[in-house]
C-alpha cells in the first residue's frame, strides 16, 4: 500500500495500527486456486488462527473459501461471519472430548489427531463422519517451533499407527471421510512437501470411503525484497498430477483441500508504529516505538524477519538502527537495520503483519491492543477499535479489602 495512505491512516485512527489490504488477500487466494486449476474438486479452508477478525472472515466467505478452525471459539466466529457449518473444519489438537462433542453438535466437519479421542468419539457417535490427522514423520518448516510433522511432534497420529486407526474403525463402525496432514510453516522445498504428500496418499489407500484429502499448508511467503518463497505454480502442477492420478486409481473423485493462513494474509498486512525516542548509545542507535512484542511477537518468538521502513521519511539518507519496543523486556524488532533516517515522531511500517500478529497480541504491561483497519475497494474501514482502560478491567471482579 502507498506510504502516504498508511501515514494518513495513523492520523485518522492513531497508532499503533494494523492495516490489511483486501485486494492482496484476494489475489493470493486466486493465485492458489489458479495453481491447482486442473484439480476437479478443490477447496481452500482459510486458517482462522492466522487472523480471526470477523471482517476478514467475511472477505474469505465472499471469495467462496471455507475455514479451518482449532477451537470452538473460532468455530463460533466462523458461524458469526456467516459460514455454513459444512464449510467449517475443526482441526484441534489435544482438546477434550467434550469440546469436540460441542463442535460436532454444530454440524461442523471434525478432524481428530489422536487414537484415544478417535476411539471414544467413534464409540459414542459412529454415525458422524470424521477426518483423521496423520503425522508423516517429515521435518519441514522454517523454524523448529513451527515444524509439526516430525516424529517428535505432538500433532497427528503416527503414520506407523494407521493399522491402529483401522482397528478402531472396525471396532466402532465409524466412518472416516477424510485424511489430513500438516507438516509445518514456511516450507520452501516443494520436494519435501511432495514427499509428505506421497506418504499420505499411500496411507489413504487403506481408507475405502474417503470424500477428501487435506494436505494442510505451510507455504512460504517472501519477507523482504529478493527473498525466496514457495513456488506455488510448480507445486500446483506437480501435486495436481499426483492427486488426479490417485483419484483415478482410487475409483472416486475426491476433494483436495488446503488450509492456508499466512500465505493468504501475511503480506496483506502492515503494522504501523510511532517513533517515541531515537536514542544513541556508544555502540547503537535505537529507534523506540509505541509498541512491543505485545503487538508483534513473532520476531521474539520465532526470530522472524519483518521488513521495516520509514514511511514518514522514505527518501531520507539511510542509517543503521536497532528498532525496539516499549515493553520492559528486551523486545527487538530488528537489529542493525538499514533504514531511511528516523526522527522522533516518524511512522515506521512493519511488513508481513497480516498473520499471527493481532491474533497473538496481548495486554502485557497493561497496554491496549491496537485498532485494525481493512482497505477494501480503495476505502478504509475500521474493523476493530483500539482497546480502552475499561476493556482492561471489565472482566475483573474487584473485591473490597478494607
Amino acid at each position: 500500500m502507498d506510504s502516504k495512505l498508511l501515514v494518513s491512516l495513523t492520523e485518522k485512527y492513531g497508532s499503533p495500527l494494523y492495516v490489511y489490504d483486501a485486494e492482496k488477500i484476494s489475489s493470493q487466494y486466486n493465485r492458489l486456486i489458479t495453481a491447482f486449476s486442473t484439480v476437479k474438486s478443490l477447496k481452500l479452508n482459510y486458517a482462522v488462527k492466522a487472523n480471526s477478525n470477523i471482517s476478514i472472515l467475511k472477505l474469505f466467505k465472499k471469495l467462496n473459501s471455507g475455514i479451518d478452525t482449532v477451537s470452538i471459539q473460532e468455530v463460533k466466529l466462523g458461524l458469526e461471519a456467516g459460514f455454513a457449518p459444512e464449510n467449517i473444519i475443526f482441526t484441534p489438537n489435544g482438546v477434550s472430548l467434550q469440546e469436540i462433542e460441542l463442535v460436532a453438535n454444530l454440524g461442523v466437519q471434525i478432524n481428530i489427531d489422536n487414537l484415544s479421542i478417535l476411539e471414544q468419539f467413534g464409540h459414542h457417535y459412529p454415525n458422524i463422519p470424521v477426518c483423521v490427522r496423520i503425522n508423516p514423520h517429515i521435518m519441514a518448516g522454517g523454524n523448529s517451533k513451527i515444524s509439526v510433522g516430525h516424529i517428535d511432534s505432538k500433532f497427528g497420529i503416527s503414520i506407523h499407527q494407521v493399522p491402529h486407526i483401522m482397528r478402531v474403525v472396525e471396532n466402532t463402525g465409524m466412518h472416516i471421510n477424510g485424511i489430513h496432514m500438516h507438516t509445518g510453516s514456511d516450507i520452501l522445498d516443494i520436494d519435501v512437501f511432495i514427499a509428505a504428500t506421497d506418504i499420505l496418499l499411500n496411507s489413504a489407500k487403506e481408507f475405502k470411503n474417503l470424500d477428501y484429502i487435506d494436505l494442510g499448508s505451510g507455504f512460504k511467503v517472501p519477507y523482504k525484497e529478493g527473498d525466496i518463497s514457495t513456488n506455488i505454480e510448480e507445486l500446483g502442477e506437480k501435486l495436481s498430477k499426483r492427486f488426479n492420478l490417485f483419484c483415478k486409481n482410487y475409483g472416486k473423485k475426491l476433494t483436495l483441500m488446503f488450509e492456508p493462513g499466512k500465505f493468504l494474509v501475511s503480506d496483506a498486512g502492515s503494522f504501523l508504529a510511532h517513533v517515541n525516542v531515537v536514542k544513541q548509545t556508544t555502540s547503537t542507535v535505537f529507534a523506540s516505538v509505541d509498541s512491543g512484542f505485545n503487538h508483534l511477537g513473532r520476531p521474539m518468538m520465532y526470530d522472524s524477519y519483518h521488513h521495516i521502513h520509514n514511511i514518514s521519511n522514505p527518501n531520507g539518507r539511510e542509517r543503521y538502527y536497532s528498532v525496539v519496543g516499549y515493553i520492559c523486556e528486551t523486545d527487538t524488532f530488528g537489529s542493525n537495520r538499514r533504514i531511511s533516517e528516523i526522527r522522533e515522531g516518524d511512522i515506521l511500517c512493519f511488513k508481513n503483519a497480516g498473520a499471527y500478529c493481532f491474533s497473538m497480541a496481548s495486554n502485557y504491561n497493561s497496554r491496549y491492543r491496537p485498532a485494525e483497519v481493512l482497505v477494501y475497494n480503495e476505502k478504509d474501514y475500521l474493523i476493530r477499535k483500539q482497546e480502552t482502560f475499561e476493556d482492561l478491567i471489565k472482566n475483573q471482579v474487584i473485591i473490597d479489602l478494607d
